[in-house]
C-alpha cells in the first residue's frame, strides 16, 4: 500500500469519512487514518473550510490518539490551521479542545488501569514470583513502577506531546493569540495536576523561545504576524507569564519562578503605547510571589524590599484591604527588614570598599525587578538595610504594627545596651507566635495566609540581635570570657552556632574579634587599633552624651554641694584648660599622623582585599564559563541522543506497522496497540517461508517422477504403433512423389512449347532491334570521346596553373632566403664594424690615458727639480710676471701661488708655457692644441 500511496487521489471530506468508517469496520485503522490524513493535507480542501472537514478532523483525532500518532496529529493541525485561520478560528479551538480532552481521558483511563493492576493482589502474604524478583534485582524497579512505565507513561507522554504540538501550531500568529494563551494555561494546569516538574521546565523554555523568536524577527513584515506593540497582544503575553510564575511557585520550582520573574520584567520594561504597565491585581500577585521566592532563597534584603513594595502597592491600589490586612503586611515589612543582617554578605559597598562590576549589575537588576527606577548612568547600590529602615520610619509603618513588633524594632535599633539586648528581646520574640495566630488577613490580602506566619523571622532576628550585641561589646570591651559571652544570648543556642555567627561577621568586616580557646576568652579589635577613627569618634561622643546627662542629674539633686565643688575645682580646671591648650597643637599633629597611618593601612588593606576579590571574580567567571561550556556540550549530547532515540523509535514503529500489515495479509489478526517482537516475527516468517518452499520442492520432485514414469510407459506403448505408422507413411510418400514427378514433367513440356512459340514471334523484329542498338552505341561513343577530350584539356590547364604557382612560390622562397641572407650579412658587418669601432675607441682611450700619464709624470719630475733648485740656495728670485711671460725658449717654472695676472696660467711644457686664450696655445675640453692641429688624437676624439 505504501508503494503506490503517492498515486492515490484524496477523497472529498464526506467520502473520506465514509471510507474511514468502512476501513475501521474491517479492522484497518492504519489505512483509515491515512485516508483521513490525505484529505486533510490536500491543498484543494484547505482553501475553503467546511463542516465536513471539521468532522473529518474529529474522526482523525480519535484514530490518531488511539494509535498514539503524535507527529501526524501535529501535521494535521498545521494543515487544518491553514484552512481555519482566515474563516473560522473557533473551529480550530474546538478541535484542539477535543484533542486535549481525548488525550487526557486516555491518560486517566491508563492511570486507573494501572492502579487496578497494582491493587489486584490476591494474597498479601504471598511472596514475589521468580520473574518479578529477577526484574526487581535487574532493573531496581518495583512492580508498581514497572506498571506505570508500561501502561501509564505512554499515554502521559502522548498528552505532553499533544500540549507541546498545540503550542507550536498556535505560536506567533495574531489571529490565534487567544487560543495560544488558553493552550499555555491548559498546559500549566497539566503540569500542576500531575506534578510534572521536568515538563514544566521544558514548557517554560518553549514559551521563552517563542517570545525570543518573536522579538528577534519583530522587524520582518508578514501576514498575521504577532506584534507586541498591540496592547491586547502584550496583555495576553503578560497574563501567560504571570500564570507561569504562579505555576512555578505552586510546584516549588523557585529557580524557574525567578526566571519567570525576569521574563515578566522584560515584558514590563517595554510596554506598548497607551499602557503604563500590568494590572494592579497582577502586580500585587507579582510582589506576593517575590516574597515567596526570596524567602525560599534566604535573600533577606530582597525579601524585605518585596514585602515593602507589596505593602505600598496594595495600600495605594487595593481599596478592599482591611485594617487587619494592613497590620499583617506592615508587621511582615518591619520584621523582614529587621531580619537582614547589619552587614551584607555579598556586597562590598556595604563594607566600605569599591563596588565590583557584577555587584552593580546585580543591584541594578534586582532593583528593577522590585519596581525601583534604576539610573543606568550611575549604578549605585540602591538597596540597603539602612535605607529600608529609614523608609519604614518615614512612611509611618511603625504606627501600624502591633506593640510586640514595635518592641522588637526598639530593641534592635534603639539605645546602646549590649548586656541586656538579647534578654530584652527574647520574651518579645516568644510573643510573636501568639501575635501570628491573632492576625487574620482576609482574602483581599495578596499574601494570603503567609502574612500571618511571623515565626519564620525569629531565627533571623536572633542572629541580628547576637551580631549587634557582639558589635556593641567590641566597642566597649577589648577582652571577654567566653562563658560571659554565652550568657548574654539566652536563645538556646550552642556555643558552636554562636561562634559560627561571630566568625561570619568577622569575615565580612562587621567587627574585629578572635577566639582564644586555650584561655577561654574573646579578644575584640585587631593588632593596634584597627577599629578606625570612626568607631572611636562615635564611642567618645556617646560617652560625652551620657556623662553630660549624669552631671545634669547630679547638679539638679545636689546644687549646694555642686557649687562648692565647682568653686574648689575652678583653679584646677583653669590650669587643666591652659595645659590642654598648650598640648592641643601636639595632640592634633599626633592625631593627624595617626589618621594618615590608619588611612594608609586601610587603603592597603582595601587594595589587597579588592585584588583578592578580583582574582576570585576572575576564577569564578572562568569556572562559570567552563560550567556553561560543559552544560552546552551536555545539552547538545542530550539533544543528539533524543533525536537518535526519536529516529530509532520511528523506525521501530514503521517496522511494527509493516510487520502488522504483513501479518494481516497472511490472515493473522493483530491488535493495533499490541507491541510485537519484530525479530522473532521475522524469524518465524522466515521459517514459514522456508518450510513452504521445502514442501513445494518435495511436491515438484514427486510430480517430476510421476511424469517421467508416465512418459516412459506411453513411449513403450507407442513404439509398435509408431513403426507401423512410419511404414504406411513411406508408402504414401512414394506414391505422392511419383504423381508429383509426372505432373512436373507435363508442366515443363508445356512451358517449353510456350517459350518456343514466343521465340518465333520475336525473330521477325531482330534486325530492327540490332540497327537501333548500333545507332545508340555510335551516338554514345561520340559523346564519350568529346567529354574525354574536354576533361583532358581541363586537366592540362590545371596542371599548367599548378606548375606556375609552384614556380612563383619557389621564386618567392628564393627572394625571402636572399633577403634573410642579406639581412644576416648586414647585421654581421654592422656587429663587426661596431666591434672594430669599440676596439678602436678603447685603443684611443688607452693611448690618451698613456699620454696623460706621461705628461703627469713629466710634470711631477719638473716640480721635483724646481723644489730641488729652491732648496739648493743661490737661486735668484724673479717677479712672478716674468716667469709667466715667456717666449718659445725654456723659461723658468713659477709655482701657481706666485703667479700674477688675470688670465689662466699653466705649466710650460717643452714647446712653451701656458698662455692666455689669445695666444697660440690654449686648453679646451681637456685637450692641448696648437692652431687647429690636434696634439693628442684620443683627446680630440674625446
Amino acid at each position: 500500500m505504501s508503494r503506490f500511496h503517492r498515486g492515490t487521489v484524496a477523497l472529498k471530506p464526506e467520502n473520506s469519512l465514509k471510507r474511514a468508517e468502512e476501513l475501521i469496520g474491517v479492522g484497518q485503522k492504519q489505512s483509515a487514518l491515512q485516508t483521513l490524513h490525505d484529505t486533510i493535507t490536500n491543498k484543494r480542501y484547505q482553501r475553503n473550510w467546511t463542516k465536513a472537514l471539521e468532522d473529518v478532523m474529529y474522526k482523525y483525532v480519535d484514530l490518531a490518539v488511539e494509535m498514539k500518532q503524535a507527529r501526524k496529529i501535529k501535521d494535521a493541525l498545521i494543515n487544518y490551521r491553514i484552512a481555519c485561520q482566515q474563516v473560522n478560528v473557533t473551529s480550530l479551538g474546538d478541535v484542539i479542545q477535543y484533542l486535549v480532552e481525548v488525550a487526557s481521558s486516555k491518560a486517566e483511563e491508563a492511570s486507573q488501569e494501572a492502579q487496578a493492576i497494582v491493587g489486584d493482589i490476591g494474597d498479601l502474604e504471598a511472596e514475589d514470583s521468580p520473574e518479578e524478583m529477577i526484574l526487581s534485582f535487574v532493573s531496581g524497579e518495583k512492580s508498581a513502577d514497572r506498571t506505570d512505565r508500561e501502561v501509564v507513561m505512554p499515554w502521559f507522554k502522548l498528552l505532553w506531546e499533544t500540549h507541546r504540538n498545540v503550542l507550536d501550531v498556535l505560536r506567533n500568529n495574531s489571529r490565534l493569540e487567544g487560543l495560544y494563551a488558553t493552550a499555555a494555561k491548559r498546559t500549566f494546569g497539566f503540569c500542576v495536576t500531575y506534578k510534572r516538574t521536568t515538563e514544566f521546565r521544558r514548557l517554560c523554555d518553549i514559551l521563552r523561545n517563542h517570545l525570543g523568536t518573536l522579538i528577534k524577527y519583530k522587524d520582518q513584515q508578514g501576514r498575521d504576524r504577532t506584534d507586541l506593540g498591540v496592547p491586547a497582544t502584550w496583555e495576553s503575553y503578560i497574563d501567560v507569564r504571570f500564570e507561569q510564575l504562579k505555576t512555578a511557585c505552586t510546584l516549588e520550582l523557585w529557580a524557574e519562578a525567578f526566571r519567570s520573574v525576569e521574563d515578566i520584567q522584560g515584558l514590563v520594561g517595554s510596554p506598548p503605547k497607551g499602557i503604563k504597565g500590568p494590572k494592579a491585581s497582577l502586580m500585587a500577585t507579582y510582589y506576593a510571589r517575590l516574597t515567596q521566592i526570596f524567602t525560599r532563597s534566604e535573600a533577606r534584603l530582597y525579601n524585605a524590599y518585596a514585602w515593602y513594595r507589596l505593602f505600598t502597592f496594595s495600600r495605594s491600589f487595593n481599596k478592599g484591604l482591611t485594617q487587619d490586612d494592613l497590620v499583617a503586611m506592615a508587621s511582615n515589612v518591619v520584621l523582614s527588614a529587621l531580619s537582614v543582617l547589619p552587614y551584607d554578605r555579598g556586597n562590598t559597598a556595604a563594607r566600605g570598599y569599591d563596588i565590583r562590576p557584577h555587584e552593580k549589575e546585580n543591584s541594578a537588576r534586582m532593583a528593577a525587578i522590585l519596581g525601583f527606577n534604576v539610573d543606568r548612568l550611575d549604578r549605585r547600590v540602591l538597596l540597603s538595610r539602612q535605607a529600608l529602615l529609614a523608609d519604614i520610619e518615614r512612611k509611618g509603618l511603625l504606627q501600624l504594627v502591633p506593640p510586640q513588633v514595635k518592641a522588637v524594632f526598639s530593641a534592635l535599633e534603639g539605645d546602646f545596651n549590649p548586656l541586656k539586648l538579647c534578654q530584652t528581646l527574647s520574651p518579645v520574640l516568644d510573643e510573636l507566635k501568639t501575635l501570628g495566630e491573632e492576625l487574620k488577613p482576609t482574602d483581599a490580602c495578596p499574601a494570603g495566609e503567609s502574612a500571618a506566619d511571623l515565626m519564620a523571622y525569629v531565627p533571623f532576628i536572633q542572629q541580628v540581635a547576637l551580631s549587634r550585641t557582639i558589635r556593641q561589646l567590641s566597642e566597649v570591651y577589648s577582652t571577654m570570657r567566653v562563658s560571659s559571652l554565652s550568657g548574654l544570648a539566652p536563645f538556646g543556642w550552642s556555643f558552636d552556632e554562636s561562634e559560627a555567627l561571630i566568625l561570619d561577621a568577622v569575615r565580612h568586616g562587621f567587627l574585629q574579634a578572635r577566639f582564644d580557646h586555650r584561655n577561654g576568652t574573646v579578644h575584640f579589635g585587631g593588632s593596634g587599633d584597627d577599629r578606625g577613627s570612626d568607631g572611636v569618634k562615635s564611642q567618645v561622643a556617646s560617652a560625652a552624651k551620657k556623662l553630660s546627662k549624669a552631671l545634669t542629674a547630679i547638679n539638679a539633686k545636689h546644687s549646694s554641694v555642686a557649687s562648692g565643688v565647682v568653686s574648689r575645682n575652678g583653679a584646677r580646671r583653669s590650669a587643666a584648660i591652659s595645659k590642654a591648650m598648650e598640648m592641643a597643637e601636639d595632640e592634633n599633629k599626633r592625631a593627624l599622623a595617626r589618621k594618615q597611618v590608619i588611612e594608609r593601612r586601610k587603603e592597603e588593606h582595601e587594595r589587597i582585599i579588592l585584588q583578592k576579590e578580583m582574582e576570585e571574580e576572575a576564577k569564578r567567571q572562568e569556572a562559570e564559563a567552563k560550567l556553561r561550556a560543559e552544560e552546552e556540550k551536555r545539552k547538545i549530547a542530550e539533544r543528539v541522543r533524543r533525536e537518535e532515540e526519536r529516529i530509532l523509535k520511528e523506525m521501530q514503529e514503521e517496522e511494527q506497522n509493516r510487520v502488522k500489515a504483513e501479518l494481516a495479509a497472511r490472515g493473522r489478526k493483530v491488535e493495533d496497540s499490541e507491541n510485537l517482537d519484530v525479530a522473532a516475527l521475522k524469524a518465524e516468517m522466515l521459517r514459514e517461508e522456508n518450510k513452504s518452499e521445502q514442501d513445494m520442492r518435495r511436491r515438484l520432485t514427486k510430480l517430476i517422477k510421476q511424469m517421467d514414469h508416465l512418459e516412459r510407459a506411453k513411449r513403450e506403448e507407442e513404439a509398435p504403433l509408431r513403426e507401423e505408422y512410419m511404414k504406411g507413411k513411406v508408402i504414401n510418400e512414394e506414391e505422392t512423389w511419383k504423381l508429383e514427378q509426372t505432373a512436373a514433367l507435363e508442366a515443363h513440356k508445356k512451358a517449353w512449347e510456350h517459350d518456343l512459340a514466343v521465340k518465333q514471334k520475336v525473330q521477325r523484329m531482330q534486325e530492327d532491334a540490332k540497327s537501333l542498338a548500333d545507332t545508340i552505341q555510335t551516338r554514345r561513343a561520340a559523346e564519350f570521346e568529346a567529354l574525354r577530350i574536354e576533361k583532358q584539356k581541363a586537366a592540362e590547364a590545371a596542371r599548367e596553373a599548378r606548375k606556375m604557382e609552384r614556380d612563383i612560390a619557389r621564386k618567392r622562397e628564393y627572394v625571402r632566403r636572399c633577403c634573410v641572407e642579406i639581412e644576416k650579412r648586414r647585421r654581421e658587418e654592422e656587429e663587426a664594424r661596431q666591434e672594430e669601432e669599440r676596439e678602436r675607441r678603447e685603443r684611443e682611450q688607452a693611448e690618451h690615458q698613456r699620454k696623460l700619464d706621461e705628461i703627469a709624470e713629466k710634470q711631477r719630475q719638473r716640480e721635483a727639480e724646481i723644489e730641488e733648485r729652491a732648496r739648493g740656495g743661490g737661486a735668484r728670485d724673479q717677479p712672478a710676471g716674468d716667469g709667466a711671460r715667456g717666449g718659445g725658449g725654456g723659461g723658468r717654472f713659477v709655482p701657481p701661488h706666485l703667479r700674477r695676472g688675470s688670465g689662466p696660467a699653466a705649466p710650460d711644457g717643452g714647446g712653451g708655457g701656458w698662455r692666455d686664450s689669445g695666444g697660440a696655445k690654449k686648453v679646451a675640453g681637456g685637450a692641448r692644441t696648437e692652431g687647429s692641429r690636434p696634439l693628442c688624437a684620443a683627446a680630440a676624439a674625446g
